[in-house]
């Protein structure tokens, strides 16, 4: 059985195929287009995916839409009757998205136009957007039974929902509708501190550890915990015209509205300008909005631990890739088990939608889970070769020893290494298949990779890929972190020797790398381990300023117009500098 799952019309738009409930691809709608967040139909990912499972759009058994315009209607109405100044043209946004939505055939039908439109609508199972959230959690979880939990901004006009999965079912037990919604809050506070893109919120967990959480109580009147475990928000902080806190516009771009009310900036201050500098305030605050999302995370889990009296929780939405917040949930809530899926936010959609309608829906068994991201691109040396051939472009192929021996020489000696091998990652970390590389053990590691590559803000970390076998060594909790979703301390005797990588307050967002998953990446982390005695590599994702590298030519060019050092595409290794 085949069954396609799409995320469409929304951020992250993305397609993944399964058969017989196995994941056999799954990729982001970016990775081609090269737009992030690109919020379109997901054409090139679903030919993609069809291709990798070797079958027409006319051999697929289902496709899975991870969105209903049909759910919480009612409560949409209710919305609408209370906040009358919604305005006409967000009104008329968001029902032109729904009817895309529910004409989804329309689109499937331009890849294919020799499959009928009425055959493709009878294929089609729409699933609401924080059930595809909850399923692509659980499902791809080892846990029989689970507490679940998908918190995000908002989808389907629900912001949080809370339910237990228990083998290949899904029982929701409450939700938060919108506005209520923690994401809108902490979107709120990141636009405040002058990071008005869709997705900059990320900027203000790796801003936070700089500051102190003076603000938290300030900060309280905003988010009000609730007694029952969830929350509401205090609405005179946020904008009236909160219906189309996000558009889309004809270049399927996400804009977010500007979410601070007059009150807010009344109470927390000015927004700050583009070019004004981070004042030690704006850097305290980061801290105190870091600080209140995680109480309130462990405010839900907690409540949700001793409703359900499971051990396990399998946690996705925007907010689930706060891997600050997801690093410190065994260590405050009753839940000894976490389980995150590599593409915990909206990309994710499209595998949860699938997943769901194949267990829940279809009521089919549940298979392996999912430990490995590695579902998107690939491309043979052959291939890479006669690419690199098209563009005069000198190389040296290696085998796989020589390779690892080259390259490891070159990290030791401060090269910056831009590495890709094998499939490209499902979700928005690299994790050693589109990654760039560089010695943790350098204090100017930062500084380099800034300077030649990422121009990125100073306060933003590196992360540290360490082979798992080492993960007691260096960090002081040991739990494997396959997908780079939670951040843990590292030792203190430690922070010296991996300086690259130690964040501000001591800590690291750690991908644990196992041989079983990551053959190639492991074998040259290893390489460096026998030389360097550390074994760890500094891993940031393969971009500048665009989606992650999808493919040999996205890679060359990247490193054309940076200063990488040395780039290696399977075993063929570039090094014109």
């Amino acid at each position: 059985m085949y069954v396609l799952g799409i995320n469409a019309y929304h951020a992250d738009s993305s397609a993944a195929i399964f058969k017989d409930g196995i994941m056999v691809a799954a990729t982001e709608e970016e990775r081609f287009t090269r737009v992030k967040h690109w919020a379109g139909f997901p054409a090139e990912a679903v030919k993609f995916c069809l291709i990798e499972a070797g079958i027409s759009l006319q051999e697929l058994d289902y496709v899975a839409i991870g969105r209903d315009p049909k759910a919480k209607r009612m409560q949409k109405i209710k919305y609408l009757a209370k906040y009358p100044g919604s305005s006409l043209k967000a009104i008329g946004e968001r029902i032109k998205n729904a009817n895309k939505v529910s004409s989804m055939e329309d689109e499937l039908h331009k890849i294919d136009p020799t499959v009928s439109k009425a055959n493709l609508s009878k294929k089609i199972i729409q699933v609401e957007h924080h059930r595809s959230h909850l399923a692509s959690a659980f499902f791809a979880s080892p846990f029989e039974e689970s507490a679940l939990l998908s918190i995000d901004g908002s989808g389907d006009f629900s912001t949080t929902m809370i339910g237990i999965g228990r083998g290949n079912k899904i029982e929701i037990l409450d939700s938060v509708d919108f506005p209520h919604s923690v994401g809108i809050f902490y979107t709120a506070i990141t636009q405040l501190l002058g990071f008005p893109h869709y997705g900059d919120e990320y900027k203000v967990m790796g801003l936070a550890p700089y500051g102190e959480p003076k603000y938290v109580d300030k900060l309280r009147d905003i988010i009000l915990f609730k007694d029952n475990g969830l929350f509401e928000l205090n609405l005179k902080y946020i904008t009236k015209n909160l219906l189309g806190i996000i558009n889309y516009g004809d270049d399927h771009i996400p804009q977010v509205s500007h979410l601070p009310s007059a009150y807010m900036i009344e109470k927390l201050g000015p927004v700050r300008g583009k070019d004004e500098e981070l004042s030690q305030y704006y850097i305290d605050l980061a801290s105190s909005a870091q600080r209140l999302t995680e109480e309130l995370v462990f405010h839900i889990l907690n409540h949700l631990q001793k409703r359900t009296g499971i051990k396990n929780v399998s946690i996705a939405g925007g907010v689930a890739q706060n891997s600050v917040a997801n690093g410190k949930i065994t260590r405050n809530t009753g839940f000894s088990d976490v389980y995150i899926p590599s593409a915990g936010h909206d990309a994710g959609i499209s595998m949860g939608a699938a997943l769901y309608a194949y267990n829940h829906e279809l009521n089919q068994p549940r298979t392996a889970p999912v430990y490995s991201a590695y579902t998107g691109s690939k491309f043979s040396n052959e291939e890479i070769e006669a690419y690199l051939k098209s563009r005069d472009i000198e190389y040296t192929r290696m085998e796989d020893a020589e390779l690892y021996d080259y390259v490891s020489d070159k990290l030791i000696n401060a090269g910056v290494v831009g590495f890709f091998s094998g499939r490209a990652e499902f979700g928005p970390r690299a994790l050693g298949a589109r990654s760039i590389l560089a010695d943790p053990r350098r204090e100017d590691a930062k500084e380099l990779l800034n300077s030649k590559i990422k121009r990125r803000e100073s306060f933003r970390p590196f992360a540290p890929s360490i082979l798992k076998e080492y993960v007691s060594e260096y960090f002081e909790v040991d739990e494997p972190v396959p997908f780079m979703e939670k951040v843990f301390p590292i030792k203190k005797e430690k922070h010296k020797v991996i300086p690259a990588v130690t964040h501000a307050d001591g800590s690291g967002r750690l991908q644990t790398v196992d041989k079983e998953y990551s053959p190639r990446y492991y074998a040259l982390i290893d390489a460096f381990r026998k030389k360097s005695g550390v074994p760890i590599l500094l891993n940031t994702s393969f971009n500048e300023n665009e989606p992650i590298v999808n493919s040999p030519e996205h890679a060359l060019n990247c490193y054309l117009r940076t200063k990488m050092d040395v780039l290696v595409l399977e075993n063929c290794v570039v090094e014109t500098r």
